[in-house]
């Protein structure tokens, strides 16, 4: 297994497939768009390939917070169903680590939905801790 850190369109198009496990309604448009978007604001993701076949994904935020300094924020964390409890989430996670480390970030976040256990165990594991809660007030309502 390897792990490239994708940085243009195109390479970040190429985890569309992927994504849609997590975003069944998000067309591939909609994700070109937002990537558009993103890009000039420190995004990038880290793809996790065997041989060809992408098999895990972690959109990657560098940002500042008066609370905590530069970090990193690991975003839409998501392991095709075959390959998870097989170590591709850790390495994921070690990956990510050392980049946050050589881009001297003091911290790494993530936002999980409430619902997700599965999520929090792996988290928990990779020794992260909640250390708030994530307020949302959602505008646009249909």
């Amino acid at each position: 297994m390897k792990i490239l850190e994708l940085k243009t369109v195109e390479e970040l198009l190429t985890g569309y497939p992927l994504l849609t496990h997590l975003y069944p309604n998000l067309t591939c448009l909609e994700y070109e768009q937002q990537l558009k978007e993103m890009l000039p604001h420190n995004y990038s993701m880290l793809a996790v390939y065997d041989k060809d076949e992408l098999i895990g994904l972690s959109g990657v935020w560098i940002g500042h917070k008066l609370w905590c300094g530069k970090y990193m924020e690991l975003d839409n964390v998501i392991v095709a169903e075959d390959f998870r409890s097989r170590g591709v989430g850790a390495m994921l996670f070690d990956y990510a680590k050392k980049l946050a480390k050589k881009k001297s970030c003091s911290s790494i976040g993530l936002d999980a939905f409430t619902y997700n256990h599965a999520g929090h165990k792996f988290f928990f594991k990779e020794d992260f801790v909640v250390k708030g809660y994530h307020f949302v007030h959602v505008l646009n309502q249909d």
